[in-house]
């Protein structure tokens, strides 16, 4: 029994060490274009943690937040919306339509918090004391942030558990998959519940910056707002990424994703301007309960209408690409959608926030460098997964049809 372990043992090393390698073609314009934006945000973080946070960033006691928190963090968890989204319609649902896309979108969203998440501790002024709410040196129960960073901890363990049978699907350990996949629906549900709970947070952080917050973007809805605006941002970082990985990796892809992708699509599209349409509404309940008509004369009116038909154009492209079966406007829709949650989380965080002030804050241009940065991990993260782990199809089928490395139960057989 000990020479058989013995045996097995070194399988399961050989196996992980090889999957480590880098695979070619090494030379592309995506890997050297990343590469030096990554060496670049390296050489920042490091003047960022010896000088402090004033030698790479415009940041003051006026404007303690900017882009890393604005973009990385507010933006990019409406981003990460697509999981808690999908999860629920596959697992609670069961419509098993959208099974074939839920592991690449558990993926997307669990290094979409790993990494957005990581991003805060670049904004800390004495970044060690990131534990303290975990630790309990200083609990602070009545923080929102508090809130928050508990329900980032405890999402991202269950989006772990959630994508966790992929992994033992690659290691070949079937019996770990069948426990794992056990635990899955329960995961689903807690991950939803704590993810609907840190959209509102987020958004709830801002109810105590009335003052700061031009009228136009304040509401006491906020916290329904951002909920409302993570599902249809989720679903449009859904359609655009499936998108993309559907040409990028259409050799991982397995038969159903192919035989189905355009009609996921589709049905994507008709969820997403079904979820724009509510969002509007809430919207114009918010206007009209906030007397917020005297408002619009100006620049900022001019600037939050941009915003609106930010909104409006995309939910009339998804429900015509929908009627029309037009993946063209569907995509297009996508990038609307996304451009426009980009708009609306910078404005309420950082560009309408404190719109009074003589003096505004701007981004650096090492902020705006490391924000490229950690997007260039993370997809880096994301395709190193998706071309060795069964996130596209079944794991049987990559095997047979572009496995490079004998899987770990192969390597025990031949042992």
């Amino acid at each position: 029994m000990n020479a058989t372990a013995e045996e097995k043992r070194p399988g399961l090393v050989s196996f992980v060490l090889s999957e480590l390698k880098p695979r070619p073609p090494y030379f592309t314009v995506f890997n050297v274009t990343t590469v030096l934006v990554m060496l670049v945000t390296a050489g920042i973080l490091v003047l960022r943690f010896w000088k402090g946070l004033g030698a790479v960033t415009n940041l003051s006691q006026d404007y303690p937040w900017g882009i890393w928190i604005g973009f990385d963090v507010v933006t990019g968890v409406a981003f990460a919306g697509g999981a808690y989204v999908l999860t629920f319609v596959v697992y609670v649902l069961n419509v098993r339509k959208y099974h074939p896309i839920v592991r690449a979108t558990v993926l997307n969203g669990f290094l979409a918090y790993m990494f957005y998440a990581g991003a805060l501790v670049l904004d800390l002024g004495r970044p060690w004391h990131i534990v303290n709410p975990i630790i309990g040196n200083g609990f602070g129960v009545s923080s929102v942030l508090f809130l928050v960073a508990w329900h980032f901890l405890l999402y991202m363990m269950a989006q772990a558990v959630e994508f966790s049978p992929a992994v033992a699907e690659w290691l070949g350990t079937e019996r770990a998959r069948r426990i794992l996949a056990g635990l899955t629906t329960g995961a689903v549900i807690f991950g939803i519940t704590l993810s609907l709970l840190h959209q509102s947070g987020l958004g709830a952080l801002f109810l105590m910056a009335k003052p700061k917050i031009h009228p136009l973007w304040y509401s006491e809805f906020i916290p329904i707002l951002f909920v409302s605006s993570s599902v249809f941002a989720g679903i449009s970082m859904v359609v655009l990424e499936g998108s993309i990985t559907h040409k990028v990796f259409h050799h991982r892809v397995g038969s159903d994703l192919r035989a189905n992708h355009d009609r996921i699509l589709i049905g994507l599209s008709r969820a997403a301007a079904g979820a724009m349409f509510v969002y509007l509404a809430l919207l114009a309940l918010s206007f009209v309960h906030g007397h917020k008509a005297q408002y619009l004369k100006g620049g900022w009116g001019a600037w939050w209408a941009l915003e609106i038909a930010m909104v409006v154009v995309p939910m009339v492209l998804y429900a015509a690409g929908a009627r029309r079966r037009n993946l063209n406007f569907v995509k297009a829709a996508s990038v609307l959608a996304l451009l426009g949650i980009i708009l609306d989380r910078l404005n309420i965080s950082v560009i309408a926030f404190k719109w009074y002030a003589a003096v505004r804050y701007v981004p650096a241009w090492q902020e705006v460098v490391v924000t490229l940065g950690v997007i260039s991990a993370e997809l880096w993260a994301f395709r190193w997964v998706v071309e060795r782990m069964p996130v596209l199809g079944p794991a049987q089928e990559e095997k047979t049809e572009s496995a490079q490395v004998l899987p770990l139960h192969a390597v025990r057989r031949a042992g």
